[in-house]
């Protein structure tokens, strides 16, 4: 019978690859967020942060010992417990020891551990020197007190612990940020007084609301004076759910006619708001200002000084523009997702977070307690030994010089234990003196007294809650600070319309017959003598402000607008309109007009339909335009005119054929867009050759001019009184000689 053929093992496993990418991520999911990104509630700590604390108090790095190099410290996290990149290890570190960073620091740092305006500019670890700070005692004190579970590190030849006893819920009090695979965290630091207040009214008052936690905990207390400008009832909400956001705001005085900003939102950067407000100078977005300074020192972190044109500028409105539009004012998200007790992730509310942080401490404090009692019940056996050795002196020395095994005899003699022979043996001679007697009832005596209480606090939830609420606020008393981010209610800033923030200038805005636009200073700009490209020449021009709005129409009868400051200056030939706006293929600009949004035009064809309509109906959409006069077949735009009294102005119209009519401008309806009503009539029979050429709008006082070549005859308000008539009429001709009219302007 033939041998059954063995499998071969080839040293490797085969599975799908579906299966194993799908487990490959899922570990290095589970490792992201369990070991690197998220922290533990109960110390408030990432694996890095835990193992560089734990590191420096190996290393005696206490607040009362002398700093070492930093590059010693992450040498031995590295290398000893955290396999990963040193300059990661040391970022980590540099950042527990940055005070503008870290509301309450837990290393000392001594060198360049950088700054405000630019934390990442820290020296390199083997030039800077670093220890613990005081407060890292809450983390570190009962580390050696049986309150810790070990665990081996990466390579098996040391222990490391899975977590710091933490005296105080760390986690609230610098908060943390972090991003894992599918979820994140952020925690805003909180004030140390106001946390412990918490905490005290959970240990009384189990069932308090987050409400009512909130009458402790007002709001995060970033390490840094600006203003936190969220609604209390957003705060609450965010408590409540473990999720929303906070809004911070930088703070300025008033020096003199100056204002200097003194404090900006966390994490904010002086340099950057400060290239912020001198980009919109430069864009000539803030003719509000003359200068701007950076006066910040090593006594004034942030010292940045606005100089106001004049003292009749508005500070709460040029203040509030840079809120609205620089990182002056800054909004934080907020995600209180951490590790939990067991040892998941999940996003817990304020109550969640102190209720199980208290269950963590309750948990530390009775394995204190309970490790403590186990010490002094064993130092009492060895204790009531000794006394039983002292009593019996001269038999003890005997035996221990006559018998072979003293340890076996000393037990059956005196009904001792293994543990007390053993230590009556290593007893040295000098503690057997007259003396020692009264030592030992002595210590009896106290270790009997304290394992008493030991054992009533054990007991007793109420004395352990006592214990805790006692401990808690000594700690409190001995770090705890006033809060430093103050909470004000304010109004949602509000970012200046452009034309605010743009010096108002006369301007004169110049459109030339291939479309170029350009604008000028002044109002005494002679448009016809500006040069033009080859082939172009002036079309149209308008005088208005440098804060209004320019509109124009081309051929198709559509509106496009945009800011009169924006035009490029009329020193060159200025740019295309089709670089800004998309009309129709084949359409031409034929009209131009600019003013306030309540100024009425009258908008006409030259077929001589028109109305009145207000200014803001001509601009809005800038890209595509709109829809604003429609055109018969044939058609063009005439040049608007503005109406400056309705009830008394008179529209004048005139033909090609040189008939001109004069009526009032009531007479014509305002409209928001369309084809409008009849100006003037044109016979049927020439209505292919004969044109309206221009109109006019005449207020009583003024005067008209026709131009007809280089000749001009003017026409007071009285004298059109001979051309007067109903609208759509067909108006008088005018004298032989001037009936091919260019122009209409009014003087």
């Amino acid at each position: 019978m033939a041998d059954p053929v063995r499998p071969v093992f080839h040293g490797f496993e085969q599975i799908p690859l579906r299966e194993y990418a799908e487990r490959a991520y899922l570990d290095y999911s589970m490792y992201v967020v369990l070991d690197r990104a998220l922290p533990f509630l109960g110390d408030g700590l990432k694996p890095v942060q835990r193992r560089i604390i734990y590191s420096m108090s190996e290393l005696g790095l206490n607040a009362a010992a002398k700093p070492k190099k930093s590059a010693r410290t992450v040498g031995d996290v590295i290398g000893k417990y955290h396999p990963h990149g040193d300059s990661a290890c040391y970022e980590a570190l540099v950042l527990m020891a940055q005070p503008f960073s870290y509301r309450y620091p837990l290393i000392d740092g001594q060198g360049n551990f950088g700054s405000s305006d630019d934390p990442k500019s820290f020296a390199a670890m083997r030039y800077t020197e670093s220890k613990l700070t005081p407060i890292a005692e809450v983390l570190l004190g009962e580390l050696g007190q049986g309150t810790v579970d070990w665990t081996p590190n990466f390579d098996g030849t040391l222990e490391e612990p899975t977590w710091l006893p933490a005296r105080l819920p760390h986690l609230l009090l610098n908060g943390t940020t972090g991003i894992a695979v599918g979820m994140a965290t952020d925690v805003p630091p909180h004030n140390l007084n106001e946390i412990v207040s918490a905490c005290v009214r959970l240990l009384d008052d189990p069932d308090a609301s987050v409400r009512d936690l909130c009458e402790h905990v007002r709001g995060p207390d970033y390490p840094t004076t600006a203003e936190i400008i969220t609604p209390a009832a957003d705060l609450l909400a965010m408590y409540e759910t473990g999720n929303g956001g906070v809004r911070a705001r930088g703070t300025y005085v008033k020096e003199g006619q100056n204002i200097v900003i003194t404090a900006l939102p966390y994490q904010v950067s002086p340099s950057k708001v400060i290239e912020q407000i001198a980009a919109q100078m430069r864009a000539k977005k803030l003719p509000w200002l003359e200068d701007l300074r950076d006066e910040s020192d090593h006594a004034n972190p942030v010292r940045v000084v606005l100089v106001p044109r004049s003292n009749r500028v508005d500070v709460e409105q040029l203040m509030g523009h840079l809120f609205a539009t620089t990182d002056l004012e800054r909004s934080y998200r907020v995600n209180l997702n951490v590790i939990g007790l067991d040892g998941r992730p999940q996003v817990k509310n304020l109550k969640m977070l102190l209720s199980e942080w208290l269950v963590f401490r309750t948990d530390t404090v009775t394995k204190r307690l309970t490790h403590r009692l186990e010490k002094v019940e064993r130092r009492l056996h060895l204790l009531e030994g000794l006394l039983v050795a002292f009593l019996n002196l001269d038999e003890v020395i005997r035996i221990i010089r006559t018998e072979d095994e003293p340890k076996a005899a000393l037990i059956k003699r005196f009904k001792l234990s293994e543990e007390q022979a053993d230590y009556i043996l290593d007893t040295k001679l000098k503690q057997l003196a007259r003396l020692e007697e009264m030592k030992i009832r002595g210590e009896q005596d106290e270790l009997d007294s304290e394992r008493d209480r030991l054992i009533a606090i054990l007991g007793s939830k109420a004395k352990l809650k006592k214990l805790i609420k006692e401990e808690l606020l000594a700690d409190a008393k001995k770090f705890g600070d006033a809060r430093r981010s103050p909470l004000v209610s304010r109004e949602a800033a509000q970012a200046l319309d452009e034309t605010e923030l743009v010096a108002s200038e006369p301007m004169t805005v110049v459109l030339s017959e291939k479309g170029w636009i350009r604008a000028a200073k002044g109002h005494d700009i002679d448009a016809a003598s500006l040069s033009y490209r080859e082939g172009d020449g002036l079309l149209a021009a308008v005088k208005g402000r440098s804060t209004q709005q320019v509109a124009f129409l081309d051929s198709t009868g559509r509106s496009y607008s945009t800011l009169a400051h924006t035009l490029p200056s009329a020193r060159g030939n200025g740019e295309p309109l089709t670089g800004r706006f998309s009309p129709a293929a084949g359409a031409s600009f034929q009209a131009l007009v600019t003013g306030d949004n309540d100024t009425r035009f009258v908008l006409a064809s030259s077929h001589g339909y028109g109305f009145v309509t207000r200014f803001e109906n001509l601009t809005g959409r800038q890209k595509a335009g709109k829809s604003m006069l429609s055109l018969t077949p044939g058609s063009v735009v005439v040049q608007p005119v503005a109406v400056t009294d309705a009830a008394k102005d008179r529209i004048v119209a005139v033909t090609s054929a040189g008939h001109l009519l004069a009526f009032p401008v009531a007479e014509l309806p305002e409209l928001d867009k369309g084809k409008g009503n009849k100006l003037i009539e044109i016979p049927k029979a020439k209505r292919g050759t004969e044109r309206v050429v221009a109109i006019a709008v005449v207020s009583p006082g003024g005067t008209l001019q026709v131009k007809s070549g280089s000749r001009t005859m003017s026409l007071s308000f009285k004298d059109l009184d001979e051309y007067l008539g109903a609208r759509a009429s067909r108006g008088g001709l005018l004298p032989r000689g001037w009936q091919k009219v260019d122009a209409l302007s009014v003087e």
